[in-house]
């Protein structure tokens, strides 16, 4: 049987080399009792190919079972698949055989196989070595002659690495690989599948056909389909039901396709500044200013000692103290301003005492008369708030600005606003 006879029976549409390759290679390993791993994303048609495997072997006349092993709960899988004895757990009245009784002498294709439990995979790996398998419940050994047939769409080496997948098993079932290209790797096929199922949905709906302009077929072939087959055969179902022009064109088609992933372009570089920020992220940012605040007002104080600044009141001195903050902190208010929500002449006097001694030791203090000492809010929130409030007056009031500056979305800004009352 040749590609055509195997995609004509089994509903295939399209020439791509790797889809071709991957047929080649589920009918040569048919015939023979080899397990097989079947590899490919979600909606790629993973169970066709398992189909195509049964269907082509010496147990076509035998049954076959398809097991989604994602889908069965990890306390009862077991029960599932190999069966149990009336009573061996709550709500077992009566016993029940599991698939691999079942499928004696046929095929049982395993979905999802890397969401097995560890415990499922070694009585799988029993039964794949030997044939052998107990139910849940009883300890008489039970002889078993089915074919495996194994799908995943994980990285299976992965889990091994991390614990989460036996290593044997891996080996047991991957002693013939089987890859599902992804719909974004047969780009020549995509219009060819659309065509077929808009086709067949017009004819289930009975509505009329529809077409494609060549920028829709381009939008086609370049969305990376992250669905595969199964997605785009969605779209197309929409498209027939929903759409009132027959003939679709880019701009329609966009409307089907999610927004926020349309091409398979390269995806440029988040920018980090307008990263959104967790609150924890915004916490460590305030702590983080509040302690380059400290370092900057140390280094001023030091610049003015080492200037050998004349004693005074920093009424007299004030534009070449900002004029040396500035030098420090370029993008940062004038100090005393309110904006910095200070009190715009506040008296600071420079002490000389060493000159009656010889010696030459400086040192800065407040003039605290009239002057109320208030203790400093070490609360996170307070900070936060008052970081908030700062980029707004700083930005006036643009939210947006406000928001890049302090390193977060625009709408965590929104939010902090309505939480912190900062209307």
């Amino acid at each position: 049987m040749d590609h055509q006879d195997i995609k004509s029976r089994f509903g295939i549409i399209g020439n791509s080399p790797l889809l071709n390759r991957a047929i080649d290679i589920a009918r040569q390993v048919a015939p023979t009792d080899i397990s097989v791993l079947i590899q490919g994303e979600s909606g790629s048609g993973k169970e066709v190919f398992s189909h195509i495997i049964h269907q082509l072997s010496g147990r076509k006349h035998g049954p076959f079972i398809a097991v989604n092993c994602g889908a069965i709960p990890e306390g009862t899988i077991d029960s599932e698949l190999f069966g149990h004895e009336k009573g061996s757990f709550t709500g077992a009245h009566e016993a029940r055989k599991g698939y691999f009784e079942v499928v004696d002498g046929g095929t049982i294709f395993l979905d999802e196989v890397g969401e097995l439990p560890l415990g499922t995979q070694a009585r799988l790996l029993r039964v794949l070595e030997s044939g052998e398998y107990i139910r849940v419940g009883s300890s008489k050994v039970q002889k078993t002659n089915v074919r495996v047939v194994a799908a995943t769409n994980v990285d299976v080496f992965e889990a091994v690495k991390k614990g989460k997948f036996r290593e044997d098993l891996y080996y047991r079932l991957n002693t013939v690989p089987l890859r599902i290209p992804p719909l974004r790797e047969r780009k020549e096929d995509i219009v060819l599948l659309f065509r077929k199922f808009v086709v067949d949905f017009a004819d289930k709906y009975r509505s009329p056909g529809i077409q494609l302009t060549e920028d829709a077929q381009e939008m086609l072939k370049n969305y990376s389909w992250p669905g595969n087959v199964r997605q785009l055969k969605n779209i197309a179902e929409q498209i027939a039901v929903l759409e009132k022009e027959r003939l679709v064109n880019a701009q329609i088609l966009s409307n089907y396709l999610p927004a926020e992933q349309q091409s398979s372009l390269p995806v440029p570089l988040r920018d980090q500044s307008k990263e959104n920020f967790s609150e924890r992220d915004l916490l460590y940012k305030v702590l983080f200013d509040m302690k380059k605040d400290m370092v900057d007002l140390k280094k001023l104080v030091v610049e003015l000692i080492q200037k050998g600044f004349n004693p005074g009141t920093i009424e007299q001195n004030s534009p070449y103290i900002n004029q040396l903050y500035q030098e420090i902190r370029p993008n940062s208010p004038a100090l005393g301003s309110e904006e910095y929500g200070a009190n715009p002449n506040p008296t600071i006097t420079i002490h000389n005492p060493g000159q009656a001694n010889g010696n030459n030791d400086d040192y800065l203090t407040y003039d605290t008369q009239d002057v109320e000492e208030v203790e400093e809010s070490l609360s996170l929130l307070d900070k936060e708030s008052d970081l908030i409030k700062k980029a707004l007056r700083k930005h006036k009031g643009k939210r947006k600005a406000a928001a890049q500056e302090l390193g977060i979305s625009e709408r965590t800004l929104y939010r902090k606003i309505k939480d912190l009352n900062l209307d």
